[in-house]
């Protein structure tokens, strides 16, 4: 054994260091979680700047077909969707009424786009597509009910002629509730 005797443990500095240790750790962290927080944010906020772009260049609609086509309405023109097995035949409507259903205490005239729209063929119409046109509610009888679809501005064409506000590249046309009434479709007069 040497004749030296360990140098005593000098505890209050040994502390102190620990505390100085602790305290810029505790700072980095800080310093951590704010920046992770600040980049959060600016991801947050470049995201919401790109989906209201892709909501702004977009148009929902509903798709159905009728007659073997592809038609739509607006979403938002949608009421509801019915099946067509309570719809009541109006004896002495024009052809281009189909019939119509009670929804809720209203009577909805039902109305055939086969007959409007002079498409040929008998096809089984199983459901109503209920909208909401500039002169109350009507429904569009179809034959199968493709649902909700987003079409972007740069997929489609101005439509001229017809009931119709756009006609997508792959044949979906979407009927202009406003043109549809203002061919005497949306209130008929039954005779």
């Amino acid at each position: 054994m040497s004749g030296h005797a360990p140098a005593p443990t000098d505890f209050a500095a040994l502390h102190a260091r620990l505390d100085q240790v602790e305290r810029s750790l505790r700072a980095e962290e800080e310093r951590s979680s704010e920046a992770r927080a600040a980049l959060l944010d600016a991801r947050a906020r470049a995201l919401a700047v790109v989906r209201t772009r892709a909501r702004v260049e977009a148009l929902e609609v509903f798709a159905f077909r009728v007659g073997g086509e592809r038609y739509a309405v607006r979403l938002d023109e949608v009421e509801q969707v019915l099946e067509a097995g309570a719809l009541v035949h109006l004896p002495g409507a024009p052809r281009t009424v189909l019939g119509a259903l009670n929804v809720g205490g209203l009577v909805v005239v039902v109305l055939d786009l086969r007959q409007l729209l002079r498409l040929g063929g008998l096809s089984d119409l199983v459901r109503v597509v209920v909208v909401r046109g500039a002169s109350g509610s009507f429904g569009i009888a179809v034959e199968a009910v493709e649902g909700r679809l987003e079409l972007p501005v740069s997929g489609r064409a101005q439509a001229v002629e017809g009931p119709f506000s756009a006609v997508t590249a792959d044949r979906l046309a979407v009927l202009d509730l406003a043109r549809l009434e203002g061919a005497g479709a949306g209130r008929p007069e039954l005779r």
